[in-house]
């Protein structure tokens, strides 16, 4: 590491000394790393540090090695940074609070908290239903918090699977019925409304659970702006189940959220109109989704029976 990140880090944490432990993860497309670095001589044994690098060539899983790509990523983690930097939550949608943030020409570097010692040690790849409920709540009290803000500085439509910015996809599409219809199922979403701030990549991996599984905190917020909310609810239900689990599950889960909404919005909030606006846009939210994957990798599991079901379910709407 640098010397100029490391006195950037002791600086922001009144270290006196730093060893750069473990590597996190590396960051997609090879865009960068975030890894975990220990400390001395402060109040802080470690923090997270989430380092930016843009690569002279994208690796990209699927393909999409495109200029456009490369600008959505970079714009990506100029939101997240002014994100951190400007936007604050509370005990009930907890994220990682930023110590420093900077930029050094086309690198950056953001100093996170490290939330395994705030509590919040445990990632899941399967859940239970607590934990999904867990995440559930979470969401809803960052939607009822963000309830009516402009996404100043942020996506002014948060997801990073939104139809302005994935015209390649778009494209790839081979559901002719459902590539005619995206423009309106975007324009359906866009106009809701009740618009809060989305955090736009609320999958399972973005959750960091505690011991218990009982509360969580969230991390990722490279495609967080406006938004309806259930965009975040049907990425999150999808990233948690396959078909059958969605079908028996959903409707209860779903209740579940709108019960923690309303505990949590301004009661001046109009919720009986608010929760009636969100559950007719869960079928479309759901179906823009699944219009992103057929285009993206059209193989995915997450293309199945529902969301086959919930698709043709709009496009009877639409016609009708």
């Amino acid at each position: 590491m640098k010397q100029e990140y490391q006195d950037l880090i002791l600086q922001a944490c009144g270290a006196k000394t730093l060893r750069v432990g473990e590597k996190i993860q590396t960051l997609w497309s090879g865009y960068g790393e975030i890894v975990r670095v220990h400390l001395e001589g402060c109040g802080r044994p470690s923090v997270i540090v989430k380092h930016v690098k843009f690569p002279k060539e994208a690796d990209h899983p699927g393909g999409w090695n495109t200029n456009r790509s490369h600008q959505r990523k970079v714009r990506s983690y100029q939101v997240e940074t002014h994100w951190y930097q400007n936007y604050s939550t509370n005990e009930r949608c907890r994220t990682p609070i930023c110590l420093a943030a900077h930029s050094y020409g086309d690198e950056q570097l953001i100093v996170l908290e490290d939330l395994d010692e705030a509590g919040f040690d445990q990632r899941r790849t399967s859940v239970k239903e607590a934990e999904v409920r867990a995440c559930l709540s979470w969401l809803a009290h960052f939607h009822a918090l963000f309830l009516g803000v402009v996404p100043a500085g942020l996506w002014p439509v948060g997801t990073y699977w939104h139809l302005e910015t994935r015209p390649d996809e778009l494209e790839a599409v081979n559901d002719l019925q459902l590539k005619a219809a995206a423009g309106d199922i975007d324009r359906i979403l866009n106009g809701c409304r009740f618009k809060t701030i989305v955090h736009g990549d609320a999958k399972l991996a973005n959750f960091c659970f505690s011991g218990s599984g009982v509360s969580v905190a969230a991390v990722d917020f490279q495609y967080v702006g406006g938004g309806c909310g259930m965009k975040d609810v049907v990425y999150c239900l999808g990233s948690c189940m396959e078909d059958k689990a969605c079908e028996k599950r959903v409707p209860g889960l779903l209740d579940y959220y709108f019960t923690e909404l309303r505990s949590s919005v301004d009661k001046q909030v109009d919720f009986a109109a608010l929760e009636a606006e969100w559950r007719d846009m869960f079928s479309f939210a759901w179906t823009d989704f699944h219009r992103f994957l057929l285009g993206w990798m059209p193989g995915h599991w997450k293309i199945n029976r529902y969301s086959k079901q919930l698709t043709k379910e709009v496009l009877k709407k639409l016609k009708l």
